[in-house]
């Protein structure tokens, strides 16, 4: 049997379909994964993230630790509570994960990172802690819920106390406050506006009551994926992991390296200016769906035998790979994110084989969604 998080009796009581998540048994879908997506982007869903692992980091050097362990330039927040979006990366400037962290000033840090990389993620950070004067505690009593959607933070606010409520409403974008015991954060992997909310455990239930009961609809694993596809963001273990550096999974933004020596900084150095295979969005263009391990050709290339796929990596320089892939329900066809090894920009046609057959696609730059509206960046990708 799975770990529960607070929640696991309530997704019973709503009749969800419980399945295996990295260990943690988890609602797939209350019925119809399709409404539920459609649910997030027209009004507001509440997802319970609680499987997810949140991190405390405290002490005078909490910052200097972080700018030694993130990719990303930690001094860039300024704003108490802000937060950055960030890679851990090995000595070869590969990705261990992504994650979030807030500072939330005087040497106070908060992290939130992948479920699926719990034990390799704290085992890392602690192994990395020992020059630096801070303590690493991670906040297992904490639940998580995200609400998001167009209605979203309007419906949380409502039900919030005054304390908690005037909080909310003072937060910009990415970024987050304690108020009374629960943090507050205007963060999100819908590419919608709203609300992650970590709260004690034992009150999430209630919470998470209320939200569903003023109309906010109870969401699974299922749109969770299909939304976060939508809005370009990466899946670790699929879009990226150990095998690959943050320019080959469309995170070169996330990475800071004029002044800065975090770990893996000098492989990546090493790399700028070099040929490498990149992460781009695809657009199937007709019936279809796309699925992680399809191979991905120029356009033209030759039909390869049934069954034979891109090298695991997509690497090769005329193939590339389907790293994630599903049915859009907001645009209503199949879209995915691709690692290619040849050069290609917004609009080239490619071709995807599938069952041995080769179907047509066009590449664009994430984002596929934003706000509920198709968008297509122009903005070259470079290999």
């Amino acid at each position: 049997m799975g770990k529960r998080t607070p929640l696991y009796d309530k997704h019973l009581s709503l009749n969800a379909k419980m399945v295996d998540f990295s260990g943690w048994t988890m609602p797939v879908h209350y019925g119809s994964q399709l409404d539920e997506h459609h649910a997030v982007r027209s009004h507001a869903g509440v997802f319970d993230v609680s499987h997810m692992t949140p991190v405390e980091v405290v002490g005078a050097g909490a910052k200097d630790y972080f700018d030694r362990l993130l990719a990303n330039d930690i001094g860039r927040l300024k704003l108490k509570g802000q937060a950055m979006y960030s890679a851990m990366l090995n000595q070869d400037g590969c990705v261990l994960d992504d994650l979030i962290v807030y500072d939330n000033h005087d040497g106070h840090f908060l992290a939130v990172v992948n479920c699926a990389t719990r034990e390799k993620d704290l085992a890392w950070m602690r192994s990395q802690a020992a020059p630096f004067d801070c303590q690493i505690t991670e906040r297992q009593a904490l639940a998580i819920l995200a609400i998001q959607g167009p209605q979203a933070m309007a419906m949380t606010q409502a039900l919030l106390t005054p304390s908690r409520q005037a909080a909310a409403a003072a937060l910009k974008a990415f970024q987050g406050v304690w108020a009374d015991g629960w943090f507050i954060a205007r963060t999100g992997y819908t590419g919608e506006r709203g609300y992650e909310i970590l709260l004690p455990g034992e009150a999430a239930p209630a919470f998470f009551t209320t939200l569903v009961d003023s109309g906010v609809r109870p969401i699974g694993l299922g749109a969770r994926d299909t939304l976060r596809l939508e809005a370009g963001m990466n899946l670790y273990g699929n879009d990226m992991d150990e095998s690959v550096t943050p320019f080959e999974a469309n995170m070169a933004a996330t990475v800071q390296l004029e002044g800065r020596d975090f770990i893996g900084a000098q492989a990546l150095r090493q790399l700028q200016g070099t040929t490498h295979p990149a992460l781009t969005g695809i657009v199937l263009q007709g019936r279809g769906v796309l699925r992680a391990g399809y191979a991905v050709f120029p356009q033209g290339a030759a039909a390869p035998e049934e069954g034979a796929q891109a090298d695991e990596a997509g690497k090769a320089s005329e193939t590339g790979i389907v790293t994630s892939g599903a049915f859009s329900p907001t645009l209503g066809c199949a879209i995915g994110l691709a690692r290619v090894g040849f050069k290609v920009q917004q609009g080239d046609q490619l071709t995807v084989a599938i069952r041995g057959k080769m179907h047509p696609a066009i590449a664009v730059n994430p984002p596929f969604v934003r706000n509920g509206k198709q968008v297509y960046s122009t903005d070259r990708i470079q290999t």
